[in-house]
């Protein structure tokens, strides 16, 4: 952030004692913390086959994991039990956390859970173009590469079944 939210003065960073070092602005006589989005992002598995489910959207080739933005007053939890409803029809049975990741190019904390289904029948709203459900080591090759949905799968594969990798 290069610009006070408050009053548009260009910010400078300045020494906060024990926080370190973060943005000053000299107009309004306050340190000014970074703001950014929070999204989920789910590995989907199945309790049928274990199979996860992988989807592709807008019109793109690859594949990716189910995500989406937290609204305001919603746990992560929530969010994450609701986009995979909106997103999918599926019910979540629960949730784990896999891992957090800040996600520059859209300034955004990402928040990765595994989820759990008892179903493997999706009814897709309009933001999915096309679901299939993947063996592990299928989904690791079918996901999009270097991309923060694949090194969400990779880590959880890797910190649950190290021999896989």
């Amino acid at each position: 952030m290069d610009y006070c939210m408050y009053c548009g003065n260009k910010l400078q960073l300045k020494n906060h004692g024990n926080e370190g070092i973060i943005s000053y602005c000299n107009h309004c006589k306050r340190f000014i913390y970074p703001i950014y989005y929070t999204a989920v992002s789910l590995i989907v598995r199945n309790t049928i086959d274990n199979k996860i489910l992988l989807i592709k959207q807008y019109g793109k080739p690859y594949y990716i994991l189910v995500a989406g933005y937290i609204r305001q007053k919603e746990s992560a939890e929530d969010a994450a039990r609701r986009e995979l409803l909106e997103e999918t029809g599926l019910e979540m049975l629960n949730c784990k956390i896999n891992k957090t990741k800040f996600f520059e190019p859209s300034n955004t904390l990402m928040i990765n859970f595994t989820c759990w289904v008892s179903s493997k029948f999706v009814n897709s709203n309009n933001e999915i173009d096309f679901w299939d459900w993947f063996d592990p080591s299928e989904a690791c090759q079918n996901i999009k590469p270097n991309s923060l949905a694949k090194e969400f799968l990779v880590y959880y594969f890797e910190s649950q079944m190290p021999q896989m990798f």
